[in-house]
């Protein structure tokens, strides 16, 4: 990356205060964009799903692992949760998704409170284990709320096998005018096929294991037994282990560091894989440096750019987030490491600065917190929007979740200390209430962000990106008149 006219900043910038200036390209299509990382994860599109406990969870992770990203779980989920969801995503299907299934004797009531489980929109009813009906919520409208599924679902099925051609799929769809169908193997319900799941999967690259299975990866505290906890994930089959503090940049976390990175390597000696290591988070090229030296591979920049964190006004700290990653970035560089950028990204050219600043990908947060997939409970506003509760990892609520094994005075004495918002409304979009809408989104984005810098890949799109400065002026004059910008 360079700045246009050899510009040299004198002060640190954010990602409002950049633009991209396009360049001479021979890339016609931003299909011909390669958006695979070199981060070594395995993931095909440069996009993580934050550790945070509101927003990544099971149908996070395997849905975003289905279109080529991957999330990460939290470090204060329990780890029988955390292997049961590794099971999960580990055991889903890399194409089709994952199928909301009731029985006969389902009543709707349960039926409907089931399908905002799913951006599909339906529940497949199983006689035993063979789909003989289809439930929407249009099924249910104006249905008395005991009345079992059996009366009124959709019995005239389409269904698909495993391996049926997108366009086939897409065009039977269309022409019965269904919007999914259960795909069987072998009369066995292995997943459902949407319309816009068929265009899709022509589209993205699911990021897959050795073995061909989704992945995810799991958060690691610097506090407490850090080598049980590294040694269990390990064992489960998380494919990056990411060690997580707000201060990344302190004595417990080199110390943690060598710990995880000998589990690693331990783990890697018996099974020939070695599984990636990140950490943060820091700002600056020491912080990358020392971090790297300790044991990781992948170091996470960004302190207090996050939409749920108030680091910056509690305590002043913090940088800018565009020239912390373009520093953390050339830093990681040196040493052969790389860097994700964490936080701050609020649209989808955000994400396209961040990698042409030099980060490897972008972790998401808050912006997906509003999606059916985030694990929180789908609500109801009083104005009739539907909405997902979120909340900061340094808030008090999260404090209290990672600490419910202290004692009572304990949890309280450092419940006084937050710096993160406890309770937020995030609105789903009604034009993309799921996250692959989102990713759609972004990734559209990205890609002709690249085609524009005449860019084939990631790491062509940092080489070749020119960045300009702006004024808050020339910033809003790009923003279409539109209230969701």
């Amino acid at each position: 990356m360079k700045f246009l006219n050899d510009l040299q900043p004198s002060h640190d910038l954010t990602y409002s205060d950049v633009f991209m200036v396009p360049s001479h390209s021979s890339v016609t299509s931003r299909f011909d964009v390669d958006l695979r990382t070199p981060d070594d994860i395995g993931t095909t599109l440069p996009l993580v799903v934050s550790n945070m406990t509101a927003i990544s969870g099971k149908r996070m992770a395997e849905t975003i692992a289905r279109r080529g990203g991957i999330a990460i779980i939290p470090q204060d989920i329990p780890m029988d949760i955390v292997r049961a969801t590794v099971e999960r995503v580990k055991s889903a299907h890399t194409i089709y998704d994952t199928p909301v299934t009731v029985d006969l004797s389902t009543t709707i009531g349960e039926a409907m409170s089931l399908i905002p489980k799913r951006a599909h929109g339906a529940v497949v009813v199983l006689d035993g284990e063979t789909p003989v009906g289809v439930v929407t919520e249009r099924d249910g409208e104006a249905v008395d709320r005991f009345t079992q599924v059996r009366e009124v679902m959709e019995t005239d099925l389409l269904t698909f096998e495993v391996g049926v051609d997108p366009r086939h799929g897409f065009d039977e769809m269309s022409a019965r005018r269904v919007s999914l169908a259960p795909v069987l193997d072998d009369g066995r319900l292995v997943g459902v096929l949407t319309r816009t799941g068929a265009l899709r999967s022509t589209i993205y690259t699911p990021a897959t294991d050795p073995d061909g299975h989704l992945v995810l990866g799991a958060a690691v505290g610097i506090n407490g037994d850090v080598a049980g906890k590294a040694e269990a994930l390990l064992a489960m089959g998380v494919d990056v282990l990411v060690v997580d503090t707000a201060h990344g940049h302190q004595a417990k976390m080199l110390e943690a560091l060598p710990i995880v990175a000998a589990a690693r390597d331990a783990h890697a000696s018996a099974t020939g894989r070695r599984i990636p290591i990140a950490a943060g988070n820091v700002v600056s090229a020491a912080g990358v440096r020392d971090l790297v030296a300790a044991g990781a591979d992948i170091v996470k920049v960004g302190v207090g750019p996050g939409a749920m964190c108030t680091t910056r006004m509690m305590t002043g700290v913090g940088r800018p987030q565009f020239s912390a990653v373009l520093e953390c970035a050339d830093a990681a560089r040196e040493v052969g490491a790389h860097v994700w950028a964490d936080g701050g990204v609020r649209y989808p050219r955000d994400v396209a600065l961040a990698l042409a600043a030099g980060a490897a990908s972008v972790m998401i947060g808050s912006w997906f917190a509003g999606t059916l997939e985030s694990p929180g409970d789908l609500k109801v506003g009083s104005d009739g929007r539907p909405y997902k509760e979120s909340f900061g990892m340094a808030s008090a609520r999260a404090v209290s979740n990672r600490t419910r094994d202290e004692a009572g005075f304990e949890r309280a004495r450092m419940a006084l200390f937050e710096e993160g918002i406890s309770s937020s409304r995030m609105f789903l979009d009604p034009d993309r209430p799921g996250v692959e809408d989102l990713v759609d989104q972004i990734i559209a984005g990205v890609r002709s962000s690249a085609t524009y810098a005449g860019a084939r890949s990631v790491a062509q799109f940092h080489d070749q990106a020119v960045i300009g400065l702006q004024s808050s002026a020339g910033y809003d004059e790009g923003r279409p008149l539109h209230a969701s910008w």
